[in-house]
């Protein structure tokens, strides 16, 4: 099953695959449309084996620049659309004894940068979420992987919404844009390189609970964790006498 806003735009796929694609126009804001297209796959199929939360969408803009109403349709789409999706997949997978869920979240789930706030903080949920359903699922033969890819030269950044600038972070949008990270020549994968990754974590016997994507996110990630430990263990004592006994 392949699922889109538009089913239109899901042709090419299916004159590629024939009829081992679904091609499903689905609303993942709606809870129950979500329900309704995984039990249509299963009844299709026979079986779901893995289920892939790859939708989302994107806004830009420091924290006080976000508009409310950009900030809930991401957080609808990004966060409550891959909880609906999961919600719909976990009784098949439960009743089968076995599936795959595959979070699309992002490096961007585990740290952040400016004017990326309301993004990652809906990666930051659905990681959340993701890493207290493995607790929950691993006994019944149900693997879950939070995929964290670092940037990719897609075309997300085309589709996302950029929110009116306030003059005050003119300097904090010029620092990121001189910052390393973003403009490196080598900065962005190749999306077209993902597949392979993809397709070994199906197929792993004991796939992890998360994987980064790219070459670039796991060097990040320690630098920003070896400071998050250095400030707790640097406030540990005001921590243990906030406890109280």
């Amino acid at each position: 099953m392949v699922t889109s806003r538009k089913v239109s735009g899901l042709t090419e796929l299916v004159e590629k695959y024939g009829s081992a694609v679904l091609p499903l126009e689905l609303d993942i804001t709606n809870r129950a449309a979500c329900f309704a297209a995984l039990e249509k796959a299963n009844s299709h199929f026979g079986r779901v084996d893995v289920v892939i939360n790859n939708a989302a969408m994107g806004v830009i803009g420091m924290v006080e620049e976000l508009g409310e109403q950009e900030s809930r349709n991401l957080i609808e789409a990004n966060l409550f659309g891959s909880l609906w999706v999961t919600q719909a997949a976990l009784p098949i997978l439960r009743a089968q004894g076995s599936g795959h869920i595959l979070q699309l979240s992002s490096a961007l789930g585990v740290y952040t940068f400016p004017s990326l706030g309301i993004y990652s903080a809906s990666k930051f949920a659905v990681e959340g979420f993701s890493e207290a359903l493995y607790l929950e699922t691993k006994g019944m033969g149900i693997h879950v992987t939070i995929v964290e890819p670092n940037g990719f030269a897609t075309e997300f950044s085309a589709s996302t919404i950029q929110s009116k600038p306030i003059a005050a972070y003119d300097g904090v949008r010029a620092e990121l844009n001189s910052n390393p990270a973003i403009i490196e020549s080598d900065a962005y994968g190749d999306p077209q390189a993902t597949s392979i990754a993809i397709l070994k974590l199906v197929d792993a016997t004991e796939p992890p609970l998360r994987l980064f994507l790219g070459k670039k996110a796991l060097p990040l990630a320690q630098a920003v964790y070896q400071q998050r430990l250095a400030s707790w263990q640097e406030w540990n004592a005001v921590a243990i006498a906030a406890h109280g006994l």
